[in-house]
């Protein structure tokens, strides 16, 4: 005779047992239970944060190689504007004393020279050349560096000698040997000068 007073089963209670027969011989690593489950998330989590880490730390190193990369394009910008602009520097400073020998060759011819009218063409002719020179020189960025009666400037003049005067102030450029210029914002040759000094 069946027992009518027994329970039967729930659905849920039902649903367990169709689970445990399914699960029987299933090696118990490959189970998973609840408490896995929460500590899983925890894993979750502490991946999901490493991830951010290491995504933060790519940015930064990203925005430091596009950095220098822009750097090194600007520092081989103005290498490449530096060569063209001062290219000329070698045959500049080679050419000045051809510019020299003219200007010495100017004031060598004495005033009857040059009223003279057998030289007056000689005269004028190099003239004529020093002003070409000049305006070659200009047209490249070549500048002759001023000097009579401005103090004198380390960075532009080269004391060659002292001169004694009551008229000027001490360190004042007096005299000019040799003219300096410079090339663009660059010396290229300094200006040789002699300087004021108080007399003794």
């Amino acid at each position: 005779m069946t027992d009518t007073n027994k329970p039967e089963p729930s659905g849920s209670d039902a649903q367990d047992k169709a689970v445990e027969e399914e699960l029987k011989g299933v090696p118990e690593e490959f189970l998973d239970d609840g408490d896995e489950d929460q500590s899983g998330e925890g894993g979750l989590e502490e991946a999901l944060a490493g991830l951010r880490s290491d995504l933060e730390a790519a940015k930064q190193e990203t925005l430091y190689a596009k950095a220098e990369t822009q750097n090194v394009r600007r520092r081989m910008e103005k290498d490449v504007a530096d060569a063209r602009a001062y290219a000329a520097t070698g045959f500049a400073r080679d050419i000045l004393s051809v510019s020299d020998n003219l200007a010495r060759a100017l004031d060598s011819v004495p005033q009857e020279l040059r009223d003279d009218e057998k030289f007056k063409g000689l005269v004028a002719g190099i003239e004529a050349t020093q002003r070409e020179l000049d305006k070659v020189f200009g047209q490249h960025g070549i500048t002759r560096i001023a000097s009579m009666g401005l103090p004198l400037d380390p960075n532009q003049h080269q004391a060659m000698m002292e001169v004694p005067s009551d008229k000027h102030e001490p360190g004042t450029i007096v005299q000019e040997m040799q003219a300096g210029f410079m090339i663009k914002d660059r010396l290229l040759r300094p200006a040789m000068v002699g300087v004021a000094k108080k007399p003794d």
